[in-house]
């Protein structure tokens, strides 16, 4: 499967991540980690553990996950979130979905999980995804796109989509 990618609804656009988008995903990972900037600890100490962290999730992804996408999310051009997909031989896994503050809770990530899904329907091939029990609103989106709850794996459920058969 080549992917997901192009013109979707909302005014929405997915393209591959590039190294000039770097700057923009190092604080978009900030804006969705406050907790780690809520620490009890010095600016300095903060901001090495968040560097620490992209770095690490990097890794992470990289060797879990090699031949995974990066997507950046666009809304008229503004760079407003990523998307990171492995488009492995019996799944299609969301390994990472993420919006910056001001693109929270208007619907894009609907749009993106539907075009994830649409790839997926064209193989037959489901769709799966991690969620944090506790996030509950998540989990309210998968419920509402047809994802339904297969099993807690260590600290996080997993979620699959099964296409639709002819």
């Amino acid at each position: 499967m080549a992917g997901i990618g192009g013109h979707l609804n909302d005014g929405l656009q997915l393209r591959p991540s590039r190294d000039s988008d770097n700057l923009f995903l190092e604080a978009l990972y900030r804006d969705i980690r406050q907790d780690l900037q809520l620490a009890l600890a010095d600016q300095d100490m903060i901001e090495a553990l968040l560097e620490m962290q992209v770095k690490a999730q990097a890794i992470g992804y990289g060797t879990a996950y090699p031949n995974a996408l990066y997507y950046i999310v666009e809304k008229q051009g503004e760079r407003i979130g990523r998307v990171t997909v492995d488009f492995g031989a019996n799944e299609v896994h969301i390994l990472d979905l993420a919006l910056i503050k001001g693109a929270r809770n208007k619907g894009y990530g609907a749009v993106v999980l539907r075009a994830v899904q649409a790839a997926g329907a064209q193989v037959m091939s489901p769709v799966s995804l991690s969620v944090d029990p506790f996030n509950v609103y998540a989990k309210q989106l998968y419920q509402q796109l047809g994802f339904r709850f297969e099993r807690l794996m260590g600290a996080v459920e997993r979620w699959v989509w099964y296409p639709q058969t002819p």
